[in-house]
């Protein structure tokens, strides 16, 4: 799992495939239609598409006469589980950091409210 996400994270690092994924979000494309709006060559975006592959996030599959790029969502998932495990744990600890300056605060009438936005 850790080299999944490694291969995951280092491949989304690039503007460009993470560019490439948004697009794959909304469908299959072939690679001539994914490298239309860039200017780089077809080898180039392919070799994006082989890091993309590399690390799970996308596949090709034939279709007639073209091979289609598909975003792999079950990929998508495993990294959002991840960054959503750390980001319930991180709330967890402004929760108690709250609840500790709330109990401060009850002690100590003459300070002041702790100023924070709300989480989400």
């Amino acid at each position: 799992m850790t080299d999944q996400l490694d291969a995951a994270f280092a491949a989304l690092a690039d503007r460009t495939r993470r560019d490439l994924v948004a697009r794959l979000a909304v469908g299959d494309a072939t690679v001539s239609e994914l490298a239309a709006p860039y200017d780089m060559t077809i080898q180039a975006v392919s070799k994006h598409l082989n890091v993309l592959a590399a690390a799970g996030l996308v596949t090709k599959r034939p279709q007639a006469q073209r091979r289609l790029v598909h975003l792999e969502a079950d990929a998508l998932r495993t990294l959002t589980t991840w960054v959503e495990h750390y980001a319930q744990l991180a709330d967890q600890r402004y929760r108690r950091l709250d609840a500790v300056l709330a109990a401060l605060n009850e002690n100590d009438p003459a300070a002041e409210p702790p100023h924070r936005k709300e989480r989400s």
